[in-house]
Parts: structure tokens; sequence; C-alpha cells
């Protein structure tokens, strides 16, 4: 019925969901220690050398479920134990090289890296190889190849991926953005965010057993691509079956931010976008003098939780959607005050199935409650396209937005740098550092190029179809 993309998701969904179903029971602390083996029986290993190693692989997971490593301020964690099997990053001969006698491999090395057999055939000593590729450049075979392991090529940009002494992938707190393209990128599971899991469970737990606040869903409008096997109307019914209150679109702060944005773009005449939370933290440690240009707008999450506060004081606020830097974003002093936990698509799929909720037998309830506009901020160009129609709705005729829509964020780095020289051909950034958007993010259950045409779909049945019909509804 449900799909993910990878058996990876799937374990790591099902150690969420048996330690959001202990969490539920109040029985986390005495199953603990069963979760691996429930979900690995028997002796037989499934995807693993040996099925001890598989669950202390699952271990691991739990713990990540749980909240992972305290003293790591990253949201984002390696499993140590899981990345064992890639091969190094690096230069490496293969089977093409034809032992020539040129050697023009070993005449280009400046560190005497390459060496012969007898057979002629070149070797790399990678206690000496810099990765200069002059080699590779020079071999008339190309029988000399990179090869880059998939996180580091997901996190080439970034560059906060490096290998450790025992060959593990280590992440760089101090560049890391917390955007989660390695954890799709890797083919065996090693890394994985941590989950928040616990604390939403015990905020709508003590919701349930106290009056004295409420409890909000903000759902991102990427929610309309996820849950394909359920109509949306039956999602937020589940939602609400969970023991929310009420769910909320975090559009409707999209279209706040669209129309101070507007405003903020005329008054500055160039900006960048700050709805996301792993670009505007990228131009901060990478393009530390183009912070000024970063939008003084929070996101949009932030920006209807805060509506959200100062209208009801009894709330607790809960974002869900597809983003794993939200995590980092919802525990900076700016947003704190307005949010209190975040979860991804994922975890949301595991807290369903910890409650036994079969959502797909549930009556639809409603979510309309903003624009068009707002709603497409969840695809590349949406935000750009959202911007142009809030300063023609402002009416001012001699201002012209012309966005830089970036589609990941090497596109991001790009427009970053012709913006640093004063070359930037437009007059505003908008940074994403998924590509395709929040609806190709790190906590998605299924991705592809439909995820787009659901979230414009979805967002065309808006009944407000501009950004200040959707603003002038809130009180």
């Amino acid at each position: 019925m449900r799909k993910f993309d990878t058996k990876i998701q799937y374990l790591q969904y099902r150690a969420m969901t048996e330690v959001s179903r202990a969490a539920w029971n109040n029985t986390l602390q005495e199953e603990i220690l069963d979760i691996p083996r429930r979900i690995v029986p028997g002796n037989i290993p499934t995807m693993r050398c040996c099925v001890y190693k598989e669950r202390a692989i699952l271990a691991e997971r739990v713990k990540l479920a749980m909240g992972g490593d305290k003293s790591n301020p990253n949201v984002i964690e390696v499993i140590k134990i899981a990345c064992d099997e890639c091969p190094a990053s690096g230069y490496e001969v293969t089977d093409s090289c034809r032992g020539c006698l040129a050697h023009r491999c070993q005449e280009v090395c400046k560190k005497d890296a390459i060496t012969f057999d007898s057979k002629q055939k070149a070797q790399i000593d990678k206690t000496k190889c810099i990765d200069c590729g002059l080699c590779a450049k020079v071999c008339p075979y190309n029988a000399i190849q990179n090869h880059t392991r998939p996180c580091e090529n997901a996190c080439s940009t970034v560059k906060a991926i490096s290998m450790d002494e025992s060959m593990a992938a280590d992440i760089d707190g101090d560049k890391c953005i917390a955007c989660g393209a390695c954890i799709y990128q890797c083919p065996f599971g090693a890394i994985m965010s941590k989950s928040y899991l616990l604390e939403a469970i015990d905020i709508i737990k003590s919701s349930q057993n106290n009056t004295k606040y409420r409890v909000y869903a903000i759902v991102a409008p990427a929610i309309a691509s996820q849950f394909k096997y359920a109509k949306l109307g039956q999602v937020i019914s589940g939602i609400k079956a969970l023991g929310f209150h009420t769910v909320v679109e975090a559009a409707l702060g999209a279209d706040m931010v669209s129309a101070s944005e507007a405003k903020e773009l005329i008054e500055k005449g160039i900006l960048t976008s700050s709805c996301c939370p792993a670009f505007v933290d990228y131009v901060h440690k990478n393009f530390p003098k183009l912070v000024d240009y970063v939008s003084h707008n929070l996101s949009p999450m932030a920006t209807i939780a805060k509506y959200i506060k100062e209208n009801d004081p009894t709330a607790k606020n809960i974002f869900i959607g597809p983003c794993t830097a939200k995590k980092v974003e919802f525990q900076k002093p700016e947003v704190a005050p307005y949010i209190d936990c975040v979860l991804t698509f994922e975890e949301l799929q595991a807290l369903f199935d910890s409650k036994d909720l079969d959502i797909v037998n549930m009556e639809e309830d409603l979510l309309d409650n903003a624009s068009y506009f707002g709603r497409i901020f969840a695809r590349s160009g949406g935000l750009s396209d959202a911007i142009v129609q809030g300063v023609k709705e402002i009416g001012d005729a001699d201002f012209v937005a012309e966005p830089v829509p970036c589609n990941g964020i090497a596109e991001c780095r790009r427009a970053l740098l012709m913006l640093s020289r004063n070359a930037l051909k437009g007059n505003l950034i908008e940074g994403m550092a998924c590509e395709g958007g929040c609806v190709g993010g790190a906590g998605i259950l299924t991705r592809g190029d439909k995820n787009k045409a659901d979230v414009d779909k979805h967002s065309k049945i808006a009944q407000e179809k501009t950004i200040t019909e959707s603003v002038s509804q809130l009180p």
C-alpha cells in the first residue's frame, strides 16, 4: 500500500515505529533492547553479513530514533558500524591499464606515488597520493579513475564529509548545513538524522492529560506530494487522530512571508530568501559578507508558528515536513519560542503506524487556508513566482522583481558567487538547498518528478487566489 524509495528508508521507519509504539505505551525502557530482535528475528540476516551486525546497526538506528548523541550538536549523524562497505575515495588504476612503456602517469606525479609491477601495470601508493588527478589526465587509456563515495559526492559543494582514521564517514559540524543529501545518497544507510519523536509524543500525551494547552500541527505544503496511498484529507484526519488539536498549513506562513519579503525587496533593491534554513546556514558559513542580503523575515514555518502563539497562548506547535535542516532551525534562539518540535514525513508515517491508524479508511478532513502562491513554495521556482506576485500586488510600477531560482546548493553557490562579485543577473536569489525544492527534501517518503506536479495540483485548488486574499483572512 505505502511505498518507500529504498529498503534503508524502510529499516529506519521500522526502528522509528517500534520506538514510537513503546513510547505511547510507556514501555520504552523495558523494550529498547528487544526492538532490533523484533525487526530481525531468527538467525538469518536479511541485508548484512550476519544477524548480529544487522541488529547492532539497528540498535544504533533505535538510538537515533530516540534523539541520538546528545553531546553532538549536529542533527545528522554517522552510524560508524554501518559505514564499512564503500571503497576509499580517490584515484585508482583500473583494469584498463595496458602496462604501456610511456609511463606518462609516473612522469607527471609530483609525489612519486606511482610505481609499476612486473607486468608494467601502474600502482598508486595511497600514502603518497594527494588526489591531484594529473595522472588521470595524461593516461591514454583513461585507465585511472577518480572514485568518490556517494556521501562525499552528495556533499561536494558543502564539503562537510571526509573519512576518519577507520575510513568511516565523518561530518564536520562547522561546515554541515543539515540538508540531509548524504542521508538519501548513502547506499548502506550509514547516515541518519536525529529524531524528535519522543519529544513530539510527550507533547501530545501531555496535552491529552492537561487541558492547559493545545497542540497544533504545522504541515509543509510538500505534504501534497507524499502519502500517495491515501487522500490528503485522510492524512489530515490521521494527524488529528494522533492527538493534534488543529492542522495548519505552513503555506499560510509562506503567504505572510511573500507579502513582507516583496516589500523588503523593493526597499533594499536586492535580496536573498530566508525560507530554506540549509541555504541560510550556507550563506552564514561560506559567504559571511553576504549575510546582510538575507531577508530579515523568519521562514514560513516560524512565521505562522509565531502568529499561532500570539493568538493562542496555550498553543504548542509541531512542524511536519520534508526537511532535516528544520531540526536545526527550530532550536535557534529566534525560532525556539514559536516551534516546539519538528518531525519529517517519514517520522509522521512511523507515528501513524505506531498507533495502528489506518488512514485510508478515515473520512477526509479539510486543509484549505493558504493561497496558490504560498503552496508552491514547496518546489523550486515557487518562491520566485510568489515574490513576483507580491511585488505586483503591492502595485509599485517602478520596481521589477527579477528572481534567480536556485535548484540545489550547487546553483545557490554559483548565484552567491555572482552576487559577491556584483555580477548577479537579477535582484532576488531564491535559495533552495535541495534539488527540486522542498519536495526533494531528505525527510520525504518518495521522490520523483511527480512530486512537483502533485504540489502544483494542490496549489491550484486553493480558494484564495492571491497573496493579499490569503493574508487578509487573518484576524
